[in-house]
């Protein structure tokens, strides 16, 4: 269905009906002008974000059901990263007319299945029209008692230094990808050309094995690396480590996620606390499937840890006295330390040598 058909109001109506409120915090969801909250006794965490076609997102291996349970997840993730707890969303569309009612209910699909993973309401958002693509722009609202908040500004000397999960698979996804992404326009390419060729030959019967084999481009074979495909296309917040470090009594004492690579995380960290830190590269938590594909497209394993982004793990300072309260902790990774700042930002590899940390992960505003 075309979504002129419905337009602005019909298309709204239509993609948040039957959303039932999950929170008591939400007075008022969507249907008015505002939505309405209500946060008594806690502090109020408000986060946004965008997500541009073209630049964080690429709609040619990116479907609109993970495309949407994504958006939701990067918002979701940077409240567990202030050690809060998410509530809810809003969320502002700009549509091109190549997109159907059908696909904007794909993504409300994937956005729904976040938002239930964790327990969060959509009450709001925006729709318009797109001359260059699909833009993305929600905003996630939560709370947190006040003294339960972590920001970026309070790693102290002697800290240790975790993460949650592994790291770099979901650049290693982005770059399996980007490389059957190129084969396949290349391929289609030649074989559009050989077509053209065969129909001035009046050869139908090789047009049509042509055409069959072009049918058949779409599918490349990922068998081996679908771990690296799900941490690209499925992000996933981690609200779990987040209940595990309440569990075991830990505060950490600076926390964010790791959206733009370890490396310049790390060093968002360090700069806001005025610290230096100290991070070894044999403690880095790296998948079997990540260094398999790092391999096979000879790029270094431990730059794509520290600089590939995306990975929406937790990095986080912990007081050395929650050593061991840390260690027993599933799928944390105590990598490092954190140290005077005089001494630098830096990484020790396996061989001893010590070299200063570069933010080298993304950044969308970089000329390219």
């Amino acid at each position: 269905m075309d979504i002129s058909t419905l337009g602005e109001f019909g298309l709204i109506d239509r993609l948040t009906a039957h959303l039932p409120l999950k929170n008591t915090s939400t007075i008022h969801g969507v249907g008015d002008d505002c939505a309405v909250l209500h946060y008594p006794d806690t502090e109020v965490l408000v986060t946004t974000d965008m997500l541009m076609e073209g630049v964080h997102f690429d709609l040619t291996y990116t479907d609109l059901k993970h495309l949407g349970y994504k958006s939701a997840m990067v918002n979701i993730s940077d409240v567990f990263a202030m050690n809060g707890t998410p509530r809810q969303i809003t969320v502002s569309l700009a549509l091109s007319k190549r997109f159907s009612v059908e696909d904007m209910e794909l993504f409300y699909e994937g956005l729904r299945m976040a938002c239930d993973k964790w327990g969060v309401d959509i009450v709001g958002g925006d729709t318009t029209s797109s001359y260059t693509g699909l833009a993305i722009s929600i905003t996630c609202i939560g709370e947190a008692r006040k003294e339960d908040i972590v920001y970026r500004n309070g790693a102290k000397n002697t800290d240790l230094v975790c993460v949650s999960g592994d790291l770099g698979a979901a650049y290693m996804g982005l770059q399996l990808l980007e490389r059957e992404k190129s084969v396949y326009y290349s391929q289609l390419d030649d074989l559009q050309k050989k077509i053209q060729k065969a129909k001035a030959d009046g050869d139908q019967k090789l047009v049509a094995s042509l055409q069959a084999q072009i049918a058949n481009l779409a599918n490349p074979d990922f068998a081996g690396k679908e771990y690296l495909l799900q941490r690209q296309l499925q992000a996933e917040a981690r609200g779990d480590i987040v209940q595990k470090l309440r569990q075991a009594g830990i505060h950490p004492t600076a926390m964010m996620d790791i959206s733009d690579g370890l490396s310049s995380e790390l060093m968002h960290i360090c700069k806001q606390s005025q610290t230096g830190c100290r991070i070894y590269e044999k403690e880095l938590p790296i998948d079997y499937q990540t260094a398999v594909m790092a391999e096979e497209m000879e790029m270094n394993v431990t730059t794509c840890a520290l600089n590939g982004g995306e990975d929406y793990e937790l990095l986080f300072t912990v007081p050395i006295g929650d050593l061991e309260k840390v260690r027993a902790i599933d799928d944390v990774h105590i990598i490092g330390h954190i140290t005077e700042q005089r001494f630098g930002q830096l990484l020790v590899t396996r061989d001893g040598q010590e070299f200063e940390l570069k933010a080298q992960g993304w950044n969308p505003l970089k000329e390219q």
